[in-house]
């Protein structure tokens, strides 16, 4: 066997291998006895069929076979050994030439896309933004109206304001203004008179109170046969027919009251007996905000290092004819059309993807299963949070961790994160940090600009 390698370029080279018989001879011999142990052939008992009918029958296949292994095998046995940094998968040369499977050796000739030589490496000499973002009273103020919000509840009242809900029985009206013959009814009928969009119509039920009938046209009021035909209980192509008015006689008008900030909202939004009063409740949740606040400025801090170090870099050779190769070999069903659209963002992450193989050899970065499982149950608690569930058991953050874990595509976006999570941390304590502090809506208008 003969391995070498030959760079053609700087990102460009060829790797051929020679195997002889004698390399995989053996290994065909091997195969055929085992094929022979199971083989059936008409006239012979099982495992007892001449050797040189099995050679004759399946000695080229088998022979082919081990080849292929044994190729693999040291091809990238070869890779790993040399440390030849390679992107993508090798690819058959043109230079390779028809293989004779009677030959005494076989000659292989492959592409190989080399990475660019650059220098990612950090120092305390490089300089990256740093955002910290502040927790004012205002946004304690508008957390606290969150969790009050979403645990609270509708309660009766006698008269109606805006965005009240009303309930009642609806009646279709004849021309006279009295109930129309075999017209619509609608018993218990329920709205929310604010989301009216004709404005005339909505004033009609300022001031109602438990009891009052009053008239209104339903098709004006909301100008919507989808909603029209919810309200009263019928098909849209009815209600694109409705144009009558209707009498609403209330029995009922709630009023949405966010709960009170006591004891039972605490245990609510944070956990039973966590907090004991007001105070403490806005300390948990200021400090709940800086957490997350937090996890923001590091994800932040991972663009700008991103874009600092391949600005830094600049302008990187890739191997551009064999990467589309590759894609294309990876994308059988798209066209070029599709390659040339979608080269260049692919070739931006691939310069990423280096950078932070640079980064985590220089910051001895090493990501394991447990550390996966911490950013999947990170996601998880930013799941519940969007919803005010800040309290959810360890046991049920493992469980929505692992079934994401099960997901390939999931897992290996968790593993991206994970290791970016993990460069972010230890550059901080290497880079010099341009901090700022500014408010929540600064940062979230410098990201939208970044």
């Amino acid at each position: 066997m003969k391995i070498s390698f030959e760079k053609t370029d700087k990102v460009n080279g060829l790797l051929t291998i020679t195997l002889a018989k004698a390399d995989y001879e053996a290994n065909v011999e091997k195969t055929l006895k085992e094929y022979r142990k199971k083989a059936s052939l008409p006239g012979f008992r099982p495992g007892q069929a001449p050797m040189a009918i099995l050679k004759k029958r399946f000695g080229q296949e088998v022979q082919a076979e081990e080849l292929n292994k044994m190729l693999g095998t040291e091809l990238y046995k070869y890779i790993r050994e040399e440390k030849i940094n390679i992107l993508g998968e090798p690819l058959a040369s043109d230079k390779q030439g028809d293989i004779d499977l009677k030959a005494d050796e076989q000659t292989f000739v492959f592409d190989i896309a080399l990475a660019p030589e650059m220098d990612a490496k950090i120092s305390d000499k490089d300089s990256v933004e740093y955002y910290n973002i502040e927790v004012d009273d205002s946004l304690v103020d508008k957390q606290v109206q969150m969790y009050a919000s979403r645990a609270g509840g509708y309660q009766k009242v006698e008269e109606y304001q805006p965005k009240d809900m009303v309930k009642g029985t609806l009646t279709e009206l004849g021309k006279t203004g009295k109930a129309k013959r075999g017209g619509i009814e609608v018993e218990g009928a329920t709205m929310l008179p604010d989301y009216m969009k004709d404005e005339e119509e909505k004033a009609k039920f300022a001031g109602m109170k438990t009891g009052d009938v009053i008239t209104f046209n339903p098709a004006k009021a909301y100008n919507s046969e989808v909603e029209l035909s919810s309200l009263l209980k019928i098909t849209k192509d009815e209600a694109a027919a409705i144009k009558s008015d209707f009498q609403f006689q209330v029995s009922e008008i709630t009023r949405y009251e966010p709960h009170a900030l006591d004891q039972e909202l605490f245990d609510i939004a944070l956990g039973k007996d966590k907090v004991k009063n007001e105070e403490e409740f806005r300390a948990a949740i200021r400090k709940e905000l800086a957490e997350q606040f937090k996890n923001d400025s590091e994800f932040r801090f991972i663009i700008d290092l991103k874009k600092y170090l391949s600005e830094r870099i600049g302008q990187v050779e890739f191997p551009e004819t064999l990467l589309k190769r590759i894609m294309q070999q990876n994308n059988p069903d798209k066209d070029a059309e599709f390659i040339e659209k979608n080269f260049q963002p692919s070739i931006e992450e691939l310069k990423w993807h280096l950078i932070k193989e640079q980064l985590c050899d220089q910051l001895e970065i090493k990501v394991e299963q447990p550390d996966v499982l911490e950013t999947a149950k990170e996601v998880t608690r930013m799941q519940f949070a969007q919803y005010g569930m800040t309290n959810v058991p360890e046991d049920a953050l493992n469980n929505y961790a692992n079934e994401m874990l099960k997901n390939k595509q999931q897992a290996e976006g968790l593993v991206t994160r994970t290791v970016e999570r993990k460069i972010g941390v230890a550059a901080k304590n290497v880079v010099k940090l341009l901090e700022k502090n500014v408010t929540l809506d600064e940062f979230n208008k410098a990201f939208q600009e970044a």
